[in-house]
């Protein structure tokens, strides 16, 4: 059993970046920000548990290529503790008879789990720390958090890359859209997420003090710094992909983008119009009316509910629009299934969910791997949080490889050109960060 200690923090703000330059000198972390103290407003506080919770280092781990949620399932039962950790979009293969053959220059093994040394929850001014009396003594937790507090906060030392490709040109990628299109018109799917590549070679980045630019930029309620010994995750994700709380379920898709107004008045005007746009909600309706069936997979009878529909909610670049789908689980389902029985997420594969991934397959050039699924963490009482990997950096140190995503829904109404300006815009602070504006 884990002993807890709790500290008052006088920053918050502050506090964050130390735990993030402090933890540098670990090879295996997840720290996942809600920037509550940043933003009042957009985070679904409601179902916020924590404005930072950070697991550093690794007791234990599974890091795994194949039967991974079985192997999740059976680790968790027999050490019913804290576990961070991420399941790759291609985990869809051992679910339905699908394959992934596409390129991967990032290289993530399909499922990484570890149990951390120390977890540190910061809500509002209020650390916990989690730790293990055989591992450390209460002066060690007190010695570690005066350790974190001593870092010195230093300027961002952002990490250039002036040369950014893309996988697929402009006009290869009008050309797939029309062509999705065409599945669309002859019934094969409803909608689809349809991604596309951005990448560099040879290059080399500081993956925390990119990470530190990154969320600085783009402050979301589902950021996240994942350290995975050489590879890496930065994450400005604006979605969470589903929580359990008690035996409450709860999903947030998104689908529905609109960029910011230059001015009060514009940025209304564009709120508004993204609200009643038709295809817009379409495409926003569709996703949920997937969420829900997935999610009554493993609800209680009559459980499953809709509690907002096309809420409108806004971040630094952009609008976007989000309904939350609840559910109760039923009490004889371990929570790994219901997991399992709703991945990858409606809102980045499309409807039918199984048509959708093969054409995805057909289409997309790049294996997703982390893009388009999930990172979080599960606690001892068998609660979890994860969040939806999009508006985010993989980083391959030893093969100097960087690579982000991005992708929207296509629908019979989707404009491809049009469309492809929505992924530059969605790309927009991930260059900026990078100094490739």
């Amino acid at each position: 059993m884990r002993k807890i200690l709790s500290f008052h923090i006088s920053d918050p703000v502050e506090f964050k970046e130390q735990v993030l330059l402090w933890s540098k000198q670990f090879n295996r972390l997840a720290i996942l920000d809600s920037h509550e103290v940043n933003q009042k407003a957009n985070s679904k506080k409601e179902y916020n548990s924590y404005e930072l919770i950070a697991g550093i280092d690794a007791l234990n781990e599974i890091q795994l290529e194949e039967n991974c949620f079985d192997t999740l399932k059976q680790t968790y039962d027999a050490n019913q503790d804290w576990w961070f950790g991420f399941m790759t979009y291609d985990l869809k293969n051992e679910l339905e008879d699908l394959s992934s053959e596409n390129f991967d220059g990032v290289k993530m093994p399909a499922l990484h789990f570890f149990q951390p040394r120390w977890v540190l929850a910061l809500k509002e001014d209020l650390l916990v720390i989690h730790y293990f009396e055989s591992e450390n003594s209460e002066e060690d937790i007190k010695e570690l958090v005066n350790q974190v507090l001593l870092t010195e906060v230093d300027q961002i030392k952002a990490s250039l890359v002036p040369s950014i490709q893309h996988r697929i040109s402009k006009e290869e990628y009008l050309e797939a859209v029309n062509a999705l299109k065409n599945h669309i018109r002859l019934g094969d799917i409803y909608e689809v997420n349809f991604c596309q590549e951005f990448y560099a070679e040879s290059t080399k980045i500081d993956p925390l003090e990119t990470y530190r630019s990154l969320r600085k930029v783009s402050p979301t309620p589902y950021s996240c710094y994942y350290a995975l010994g050489n590879k890496f995750l930065l994450s400005a994700s604006p979605e969470r992909y589903i929580k359990k709380q008690g035996l409450k379920i709860i999903s947030q898709p998104i689908k529905g983008t609109a960029k910011r107004g230059k001015t009060p008045e514009e940025d209304y005007q564009i709120k508004e119009f993204l609200y009643s746009d038709p295809k817009e909600r379409a495409e926003n309706i569709m996703i949920v009316d997937l969420v829900r069936n997935d999610l009554s997979r493993t609800a209680a009878k009559g459980s499953v509910k809709v509690e907002e529909l096309c809420g409108i909610y806004s971040f630094p670049q952009v609008h976007q629009m989000i309904s939350t789908v609840v559910s109760e689980l039923r009490e004889d389902i371990h929570f790994v299934d219901c997991i399992k029985h709703s991945f990858p997420m409606g809102s980045m594969t499309g409807a039918p969910k199984v048509r959708a991934m093969k054409l995805i397959e057909k289409y997309e050039m790049t294996k997703r791997g982390l893009f388009s699924a999930a990172v979080g963490y599960i606690t001892p009482e068998a609660d979890f949080d994860f969040n939806v990997v999009i508006r985010s950096i993989q980083y391959n140190a030893i093969d100097d490889y960087l690579s982000f995503m991005v992708g929207g829904a296509i629908t019979m109404q989707s404009d491809p050109e049009k469309e492809y300006e929505e992924c530059l815009l969605k790309a927009k602070a991930i260059k900026q960060v990078l100094g490739n504006n």
